[in-house]
């Protein structure tokens, strides 16, 4: 999972990752994360997730986190907006009204932009990683975080010999031995996905699961 792999699914356009409409169970817990209007709201490996949409709607000032720069850059065409850009420590940053995605490594992410969010959201992230590199991705996540931060967390879980991962199967034991020590972890849902998702269909996964969490940042 080095970076090639991500910067070649976004030249070939190979981003079944992204979604063409806005979670559903965000809609549905986002208000138990209890921001109040005009906080910070940090997406690490935001892609162009219409996701950020709805945080802005909900009146949050949204910053990401991106790899890509095509991602970022769709982003905001794609949604007919003209970002103004500047170099940030070793990133390129592109600001547009509630917007304020930051493109390059999410392990050099400048830390006082993200301590400022008082939220967090994590749909396609966590997921993306194969295990070892999962563990490094948390530790950065909690780093980048400052004490209280609230967020949600979105993940699939499936029986990860059954499909070569990304997205890669993360269970319920996995979140709670490897979050808590970070996070205060609360979970909100679980439900099975497999009929909407053809591809795992197709290779003949025999269920999936997807869960939402409340995490508090201890």
């Amino acid at each position: 999972m080095e970076p090639g792999f991500w910067h070649d699914k976004w030249h070939s356009q190979q981003i079944g990752f992204h979604q063409s409409e806005i979670n559903p169970l965000l809609v549905k817990y986002w208000s138990r994360v209890g921001l109040t209007e005009g906080s910070k709201v940090f997406v690490p490996l935001c892609g162009k997730s219409l996701d950020m949409l709805y945080l802005a709607e909900q009146g949050l000032q949204v910053l990401g986190s991106e790899l890509n720069s095509l991602a970022v850059e769709q982003f905001f065409s794609e949604n007919g907006m003209d970002a103004a850009t500047e170099t940030v420590a070793e990133h390129r940053q592109y600001v547009c009204g509630p917007f304020s995605l930051l493109q390059g490594d999410f392990f050099t992410f400048p830390a006082q932009l993200s301590q400022a969010c008082e939220g967090f959201y994590d749909r396609a992230a966590l997921i993306a990683w194969p295990e070892q590199m999962r563990h490094d991705y948390a530790k950065q996540l909690a780093a980048l975080l400052a004490p209280g931060a609230r967020g949600l967390l979105i993940t699939l879980d499936y029986p990860q010999e059954a499909l070569v991962g990304p997205p890669f199967a993360v269970s319920p034991d996995w979140v709670n031995d490897y979050l808590s020590p970070f996070f205060d972890i609360e979970p909100l849902e679980c439900q099975d996905v497999l009929a909407d998702n053809p591809r795992f269909v197709k290779k003949q996964v025999p269920w999936l699961n997807e869960a939402a969490y409340l995490l508090v940042r201890k």
